[in-house]
């Protein structure tokens, strides 16, 4: 009796099946040769193993059914997250770029934190935020305001205007909901956007309420502190003067780092937070996927566990113009969304 039972906890109904013929097999063989054929306690026998495997066979065909549907569902789920947060391209115009993504709750690719990017003519626009709360309803948040970014990164000239048309979805998406969820006037996302454009030595940022991002000049890593950011968005104003834009130097061989407050908030076994700065300067800040990958390992060593926070980064380097580039081409560039 015992071998079904054993082949039905590690093995397929199938295999349970055979096991429990060949089982009976080996009682009538037994019985058999201690002469118990013709014995009433032949039928006991068989009848008890046939019990007892019968059970094992029914478990183990519910445990596979019930298997193959959290199998479905996992691959449908991984493949909306899939949709809903997009991979960055290696390169956007002349920048390369990377991102890296770690959700608190096991088993998902994606939680409250968000990015994306866009090639709006001559530059490159950048969307990283942190949905309040988490669960399905930050995952809720977070698509509304990709699915305006990926709309509205095309259609307005500055960065203001565009966070003032983020902030209006962003507004529309916790009124249509209010009838559902009693949380809605509590929600809102914090957000930085970013502005590249091609062919100047600046980035352009406007930051509803989020944390600075870092920037690697081939020397002291230093944050890009906004000095009068907006209010998080579902919190901010409509207009784009309530959006005040910061410019900063970005050159040539320069690096920027955008992340959310997983990263700063990240604590060790005595609860002090990750020191980013005093950490930085061993970072390789040439090397975008080498430096998120280098970032994700130091982390994990410096907690000693699984994040408690949702995690997102985008690194963006600016490749140091050589002598012997050639010449580019002055007409736009072709738009495309991530």
């Amino acid at each position: 009796m015992a071998a079904p039972t054993f082949t039905a906890a590690v093995a397929r109904t199938r295999y349970t099946v055979v096991m429990a013929l060949a089982a009976s097999a080996a009682v009538v063989l037994a019985d058999w040769h201690d002469g118990l054929v013709r014995s009433p306690l032949l039928p006991v026998h068989i009848g008890a193993l046939l019990a007892v495997s019968a059970s094992v066979i029914a478990a183990r065909a519910l445990h596979d059914r019930d298997l193959r549907e959290l199998t479905q569902v996992r691959a449908v789920s991984e493949a909306t997250q899939r949709v809903l947060l997009r991979p960055l391209p290696r390169r956007l115009g002349s920048l390369r770029v990377a991102s890296a993504y770690r959700a608190a709750t096991a088993h998902a690719q994606v939680g409250g934190d968000l990015y994306a990017a866009a090639r709006t003519g001559r530059a490159t626009r950048i969307l990283i935020g942190d949905v309040r709360g988490k669960g399905l309803p930050a995952l809720e948040d977070a698509s509304a305001l990709l699915g305006a970014f990926r709309e509205a990164a095309h259609q307005h000239a500055t960065l203001p205007e565009l966070a003032a048309a983020l902030e209006r979805s962003v507004r529309r998406h916790l009124d249509e909901i209010a009838e559902w969820a009693s949380d809605s006037a509590e929600r809102f996302i914090t957000a930085l956007l970013v502005e590249l454009p091609d062919g100047e030595e600046t980035v352009r940022i406007v930051s509803c309420g989020h944390p600075p991002p870092l920037v690697n000049r081939r020397g002291p890593v230093t944050a890009l502190c906004v000095t009068r950011p907006a209010p998080p968005l579902g919190l901010a104003g409509g207009t784009a003067e309530e959006f005040p834009l910061a410019t900063f130097a970005f050159s040539p061989g320069d690096t920027l780092l955008l992340y959310t407050d997983g990263l700063i908030e990240a604590r060790d076994a005595t609860g002090s937070f990750y020191p980013v700065l005093e950490r930085a300067a061993a970072w390789p800040w040439q090397c975008p996927h080498g430096l998120l990958q280098d970032i994700s390992e130091d982390l994990r060593s410096y907690t000693g566990r699984h994040l408690d926070d949702d995690l997102a980064m985008v690194a963006v380097h600016s490749p140091a113009r050589s002598c012997h580039a050639p010449a580019t081409l002055t007409g736009p560039a072709p738009e495309a969304t991530a």
